[in-house]
């Protein structure tokens, strides 16, 4: 990811490039800034061309700009809360919708979409202090639980649609209580830095009237080694492939 300093406006900004290259995305220099988990999570979406998508939460649109660089022909929707991101998003050339996702306009509540993903804030806010730029405490915390984040993804799903997702795996426990029999065939694929090391976050998907029984996979593994030997990457020959090549992957494999 290569970050070039610019100005836009009075808002300080960085233009990035993921996917080797094929992204080209501003973001804020300060704040919430998308990253690897935006990209791991467009990889593991496992869309189709012509298929339609929405993003809650879509930030700057990072997830949604790999996964139309990944997949052509998808008709991609975002939503986020906070309209200089929701700008930023539309300079990134995503169609965005500033939205309270709790208060979503009638054109995207009467509309139902093959997938839907979300990469919610990290940490639930009753139990944390906020962050000190605003920008990233509501992206890293916010206000709106993480029942209602998922409880409106599935509303949004067409029937047999997916619905996939990035979190700290201290929150998977709540994220399968939300879920409760609004969505079927799960499917856990916890992440780790390291081989030896225990797994701190999670990919999650599930379907629409999904009947499959509940699958926890093996760890994605992110580095090669049990240790961080030098000032360098050493990503697996997998996730530098979906990093650096815009690889996809089934989180069910």
């Amino acid at each position: 990811m290569i970050m070039i300093l610019i100005w836009d406006g009075n808002v300080q900004t960085t233009t990035d490039l993921f996917l080797g290259g094929k992204v080209t995305a501003i973001q804020p220099a300060k704040g919430y800034r998308a990253g690897v988990d935006a990209v791991l999570l467009a990889a593991s979406v496992p869309a189709k061309p012509g298929d339609t998508v929405l993003e809650l939460g879509c930030g700057v649109g990072v997830a949604s700009l790999c996964l139309g660089a990944r997949i052509a022909g998808l008709d991609i929707t975002g939503v986020e809360l906070q309209s200089d991101y929701a700008d930023l998003a539309s300079q990134n050339g995503l169609k965005v919708v500033n939205a309270d996702l709790r208060d979503l306009p009638a054109g995207l509540r009467n509309r139902q979409f093959n997938h839907v993903m979300i990469n919610p804030p990290y940490f639930d806010r009753a139990t944390g202090s906020a962050a000190p730029n605003a920008g990233r405490d509501i992206a890293m915390g916010g206000e709106t639980p993480l029942s209602d984040w998922i409880n409106i993804a599935g509303k949004r799903l067409a029937p047999k649609g997916f619905f996939t997702m990035i979190l700290r795996i201290e929150r998977l426990p709540e994220v399968l209580t939300a879920l409760n029999r609004r969505l079927g065939s799960i499917v856990v694929r916890p992440i780790s830095a390291r081989v030896a090391s225990a797994p701190h976050l999670f990919l999650l998907q599930a379907r629409h009237s999904g009947r499959a029984p509940f699958r926890l996979m093996a760890p994605l593994v992110m580095h090669d080694g049990t240790m961080h030997d030098a000032d360098r990457e050493n990503y697996t020959a997998q996730v530098n492939e979906v990093l650096r090549g815009g690889a996809g992957f089934a989180l069910g494999d």
